[in-house]
């Protein structure tokens, strides 16, 4: 026998009876002992359509002569005898029955993921759970519930908190080998994402990185993809669902670095190509097909990279390019989020003067208008984009999307 816990909840017709006719009938199911029922609360509904009721949820400790599939269906013929209809995603139920946890089996397949994959993120789980078992240690992130629910709650009421509010996701960084991608993909890292690092020739660069993402305690994972290559793109999402059965965090950061290097002295024309190919198509394709899976599986967050400048100009070649590409996407991440919502949020990260490879070896001259226009009076850091991304794609800003949010040292040029 093995003790598992699931969850239970409605918001249609008489919720207290559709709770109690759920238990009844796993009461009547062989194999199957209700052990204890969690008090019932009421809470507001989490995404799904708006104007939607409030929910009623519990949690019941099962015993359980069943193996986990077993125990899915079980759960699947129970909703379907209850008359739950599945037309959109997050909708309203007559009764919904999620299995959280079986014994300490950590599994994953197309059809099931034990732990609960959202369980540390949902306080109308987490309440109930830990007036059943406080002190139970979650399989994956090895903590106690009681731990997981204060910590959440933590993020609810001030809006962030320290540690790994982002453990259990799954994130993929593109162009993560270097600069401000290598700072975002640590950052995510060290607050519990498991990361994949994309590069786009370098495997050992991106093996680097991704062993540095390892040393955090998460998973890390390297692939490879040419961006200016469009099947190359959707390769990259196809190939990174299934490293981990799916990505919740998704940022583009990847770009053309056409400042340094032999690319500094192309012609305008072949710059100008290369943006457009890297920054632009690349960016839209995979937003879009990453975009699609998360919204039809279990929701995500998308980041795309922007430029500050795009919105107010800048003079010459490169703000001319620069400010055509990231613009683009600026215009672009504002759509997507609105063809995404509710289930996905996009937003646009538009940094301004940091030190990347350019700007460590800018002119003096560069260097003395950074300082000028820039009222914090010195460069930004990659690390100072990666600490907003990582708040950006936290639980903590779960009201965001569809945003630019300026990293700029207070430039308003």
């Amino acid at each position: 026998m093995t003790i598992a816990y699931i969850a239970l909840g409605s918001n249609l017709g008489e919720r207290s009876d559709y709770l109690e006719r759920a238990l009844t009938a796993l009461r009547q199911t062989e194999g199957v002992e209700v052990v204890r029922v969690s008090p019932v609360y009421e809470t507001r509904p989490v995404g799904g359509p708006a104007g939607q009721g409030a929910y009623l949820n519990a949690v019941a400790e099962l015993r359980i002569n069943n193996d986990t599939l077993d125990l899915l269906n079980i759960l699947l013929a129970t909703e379907q005898r209850l008359g739950r209809v599945r037309h959109e995603r997050d909708g309203p139920r007559t009764i919904d029955l999620d299995l959280l946890l079986y014994g300490d089996l950590v599994h994953t397949d197309a059809r099931l993921t034990v732990p609960h994959p959202r369980l540390h993120e949902r306080l109308f789980v987490l309440q109930p759970l830990a007036q059943l078992v406080p002190g139970l240690i979650h399989p994956v992130l090895k903590r106690s519930i009681a731990d997981l629910l204060a910590e959440l709650q933590g993020l609810r009421l001030y809006g962030s908190a320290p540690g790994r509010e982002l453990m259990g996701r799954r994130a993929l960084v593109t162009g993560s080998t270097s600069g401000i991608g290598r700072a975002i993909a640590l950052e995510l890292a060290s607050a519990g994402a498991d990361v994949i690092v994309h590069g786009r020739r370098s495997l050992s660069a991106a093996e680097e990185t991704a062993a540095q993402v390892r040393r955090a305690g998460v998973r890390g994972a390297a692939l490879l993809a040419d961006l200016s290559d469009e099947n190359a793109c959707r390769h990259l999402v196809e190939q990174a669902w299934p490293c981990w059965q799916g990505i919740d965090i998704w940022i583009n950061n990847a770009g053309a670095d056409t400042l340094t290097g032999e690319a500094a002295r192309w012609s305008f024309e072949r710059k100008l190509r290369e943006l457009l190919a890297v920054d632009v198509t690349a960016t839209m394709i995979l937003s879009r097909a990453a975009g699609r899976r998360m919204r039809d599986g279990a929701g995500g967050t998308i980041v795309n990279m922007g430029w500050d400048q795009a919105e107010t100009g800048m003079e010459g070649d490169s703000g001319e390019l620069f400010a055509a590409s990231k613009g683009a996407i600026m215009a672009f991440s504002k759509s997507l989020a609105l063809s995404l919502a509710p289930s996905v949020r996009v937003n646009c990260l538009a940094p301004g003067w940091i030190r990347t490879a350019w700007g460590e070896d800018a002119s003096d001259t560069w260097q003395e208008r950074v300082r000028r226009e820039t009222p914090l009076r010195r460069w930004g850091r990659p690390e100072d984009v990666a600490s907003v991304a990582r708040w950006l794609v936290s639980p903590a800003a779960e009201f965001l999307t569809g945003q630019i949010i300026r990293i700029n040292g207070g430039t308003v040029r």
